[in-house]
């Protein structure tokens, strides 16, 4: 999954806009690997890097998932570290005279991605960020998604149905019995995901299929047209 074009494609292409897949490495319960959340960020980033002609880049993969510490697997670092990650490639990248960025965010918990982007445009549109909750919505109701992004918050019908169309062997079977639910989750920054699930899934995974997953890359890749004009890619 991770870039494969050589630098003369990338000189020939000319993108004047990368695309920096950000996803985290994390528990996803018992059907899910923990790379779910990058490899469905590299998934829409190579998506709408193909269908825009920009430069995509090979995957941020730890991130700040430290309301899963506890579940099996999980590595973090801090919101310090992504920080200067995302700096650190913003310069590279302006050395080689590509000035735009969009981060493909594939981690609800990496709200700094937010905080990155408002400080960069302060200026004017410099920096994206992808997907967001309008982009979401629209996703879930094109594909005919039964749940809310509240409600199918992690592990459920939206990262499966994406695995299941793009990578349908890394989702195991146990998919159909994994459903639970925990709508209401008003302390989740103090007690993290064990305060409210055991399994590490709150979502219905059990309504998840790949013509959804196609659906709702579809959706996006439209919408992301938008934010590119923004930046004038």
């Amino acid at each position: 999954m991770f870039a494969g074009a050589t630098a003369e494609e990338v000189a020939e292409r000319g993108a004047s806009v990368a695309v920096l897949p950000v996803g985290s490495f994390e528990q996803h319960g018992g059907h899910l690997p923990l790379a779910t959340d990058t490899l469905i960020a590299e998934i829409m980033a190579q998506r709408v890097s193909s269908d825009y002609g920009l430069f995509c880049l090979p995957p941020v993969t730890f991130s700040c998932s430290h309301e899963h510490e506890g579940f099996a697997g999980t590595v973090s670092i801090s919101a310090a570290t992504l920080i200067a990650v995302v700096a650190d490639i913003r310069a590279s990248l302006a050395r080689s005279g590509v000035r735009k960025l969009v981060l493909v965010n594939g981690h609800g918990g990496n709200y700094v991605l937010s905080n990155i982007a408002q400080e960069a445009n302060t200026g004017g549109p410099v920096v994206g960020l992808f997907p967001g909750t309008d982009d979401v919505d629209a996703a879930r109701a094109a594909a005919g998604m039964r749940t809310t992004a509240h409600e199918d918050m992690h592990g459920g019908e939206w990262e499966t149905s994406i695995l299941l169309h793009a990578m349908p062997d890394v989702v195991r079977p146990g998919y159909r019995d994994a459903d639970f639910d925990a709508a209401v989750r008003p302390h989740l920054h103090a007690v993290g995901m064990g305060g409210y699930t055991k399994t590490g899934i709150i979502g219905r995974p059990s309504l998840a299929t790949a013509e959804k997953g196609g659906l709702a890359l579809d959706s996006l890749s439209a919408s992301f047209g938008g934010l590119l004009g923004l930046l004038g890619g």
